[in-house]
């Protein structure tokens, strides 16, 4: 994986850094685990508008994929490496010996070729499926499950990757891309190693056109509105606007907004860095 740069001939391409596709192997996806994908252009049942700066974008095709990894004991082959429009990370196609098909999360340094597994009996390798209970400490992981059987949850984006550091009864301790560290079912199952696509994070669009592309429409900062329009709208000049908040007048930097009695709370042991 790779980025790569061009030269400036156009105003769109003078700070345009996008990834290399090096890793794809297929551009056509598997017809199998294909379905149409409707967008809402931010407006409800009754066509009122309830999102906005959201609208257009090029039309998208769903892949299905399989977070629940739930075929113990099956081996599986990687058919392919392949692009999704719906995600930041890459898909891998697995082709079971059962003759079942699956789309995965594709994991840093998975080739085409290799054989997966999931389950308590598979090898803690990249790619391979386990319960937390069964994976070495210290192993890196992603696509983990909250509770047992519901599919992965968490770490799930491109280069993104969580630590199992511990264990304490019944619970895993797993340190996550945030900072923060909880308490996780050690009978929840995990992806040996990170998320693949890891250059993603040095990507950038270069023109407002590829943002046109992803459905994004066109924001109006706060500040530079009526006072009618937003809290932070209006003032002589360039007004800051005060305190930074939403257009419903709630803060939108710094404010806590975590119920204070939510029952997930103790599964926290040391909360992300601010």
């Amino acid at each position: 994986m790779a980025v790569r740069k061009f030269n400036p001939v156009t105003p769109g391409q003078r700070h345009k850094i996008i990834g290399t596709f090096d890793e794809i192997t297929t551009r056509v996806p598997e017809k199998s685990l294909v379905f149409g994908k409707k967008t809402t252009g931010g407006r409800n049942n009754k066509g009122k508008m309830t999102t906005r700066n959201v609208g257009g974008g090029h039309k998208r095709a769903l892949r299905f994929v399989d977070f629940k990894r739930n075929k113990d004991g099956v081996p599986a082959v990687v058919k392919s490496i392949e692009y999704d429009p719906n995600r930041s990370s890459r898909i891998a196609l697995l082709y079971y010996a059962d003759g079942e098909k699956r789309y995965i999360i594709a994991p840093n340094g998975l080739q085409v070729g290799a054989t997966l597994m999931s389950g308590k009996d598979a090898a803690p390798e990249v790619g391979n499926a386990l319960p937390l209970q069964f994976i070495p400490i210290g192993t890196v992981i992603h696509n983990i499950e909250l509770r047992p059987g519901q599919g992965a949850a968490l770490v799930r984006s491109a280069g993104n990757y969580a630590q199992l550091t511990s264990r304490e009864g019944k619970y895993c301790i797993i340190k996550l891309p945030s900072g923060e560290v909880r308490k996780i079912l050690s009978s929840c199952k995990a992806t040996i190693g990170s998320v693949g696509n890891s250059d993603h994070a040095l990507e950038r669009s270069g023109k407002a056109g590829r943002s046109r592309w992803q459905g994004l429409r066109p924001r109006t900062r706060g500040v530079a509105m009526n006072p009618v329009d937003h809290p932070m709208g209006g003032g002589e000049g360039r007004a800051s606007g005060g305190h930074p908040r939403s257009r419903k007048g709630l803060y939108s930097k710094g404010l806590k907004t975590r119920a204070p009695k939510k029952q997930s709370s103790k599964y926290i042991v040391e909360r992300r860095k601010k």
